[in-house]
């Protein structure tokens, strides 16, 4: 281990007895037909994550986020290393436990807004008697009841996503994982939609993870950003926020604000210019 891993792994290990979320030394390598084809995506992350803890995953493109954010979700395994919940180790998915919200609406077409909500509690066993009461009051908190009977080619992107995020919050369980949910939306709907989360932790005391490219975005939702470098993903750095949810948009005109956006960046700019040139390195071998 580097002295640079050393540091970040003592900066990004909490006390494990208060971890919910424990990330052990995990690696990914990607096999390919030969080891000229392998993708070595994350090399030696650890990382302890609080109860009720913000933490935004940074870093340029393809450094290995979302890699990390399904292997804590159990939906990858790593190749070497390990992920446990609440003491529990991750080998799978567990839908009871964590609740993830992803960038493309992953509400199914032929449902409506409710009957997907019903079909997402199904999973978790809920009883009938209950899972509309607590669909409806997921809705409820994010503006979006009177839509709930709606089918999703009749909602807008936001309105997608704010019922994505509502279902994450439906299903009552202890960790949530958000894979870029507002890449798509504009800048607008973005904001508007931070601030919507940053009220929905302080309501729900949820541990969050979320994993987003915007500098401006982390500064805003994050308790606790950690920045990655190029691949092979290893933690370069963790950043706090030590402003309390729910955060204001006048968070975003302050000096602090602008002081931890500017440190993000020069954190990232020599792990962005590796990043596009190994991709033009690529680009030549192709011819």
């Amino acid at each position: 281990m580097t002295a640079e891993q050393q540091q970040a792994e003592a900066l990004t290990n909490t006390n494990r007895d208060e971890a919910v979320i424990a990330v052990d030394h995990v690696s990914m390598t990607f096999s390919g037909h030969d080891a000229a084809q392998s993708v070595h995506a994350l090399d030696d992350i650890s990382l302890d994550i609080r109860k009720g803890e913000f933490v935004c995953l940074l870093g340029p493109s393809g450094c290995g986020k979302s890699t990390l954010l399904s292997i804590i979700g159990g939906l990858a395994q790593p190749t070497a290393g390990s992920v446990a919940i609440s003491g529990a180790t991750i080998d799978r998915p567990r839908p009871r436990d964590v609740a993830f919200v992803f960038q493309e609406s992953t509400l199914l077409p032929w449902y409506t807004v409710l009957e997907n909500f019903r079909l997402a509690l199904k999973f978790q066993g809920l009883a009938d008697a209950r899972w509309r009461e607590r669909a409806m009051h997921a809705l409820s908190v994010v503006g979006m009841e009177q839509f709930a009977n709606h089918y999703p080619r009749q909602l807008s992107g936001g309105m997608k996503q704010r019922i994505n995020l509502a279902r994450g919050l439906c299903v009552e369980t202890e960790v949530l994982l958000l894979d870029e949910p507002f890449a798509s939306l504009d800048e607008q709907t973005r904001m508007v939609l931070g601030e919507d989360l940053s009220i929905l932790l302080a309501r729900t005391g949820k541990t969050i993870v979320f994993v987003t490219h915007s500098l401006a975005e982390a500064v805003f939702l994050a308790d606790r950003i950690i920045v990655m470098t190029a691949r092979p993903g290893r933690i370069k750095a963790s950043i706090s926020v030590p402003q309390p949810h729910p955060r204001s948009p006048d968070f975003m005109l302050t000096s602090e604000f602008g002081a931890i956006r500017n440190d993000l960046y020069a954190l990232l700019r020599d792990e962005i210019r590796a990043t596009v040139a190994r991709m033009r390195e690529a680009r030549d071998a192709r011819g």
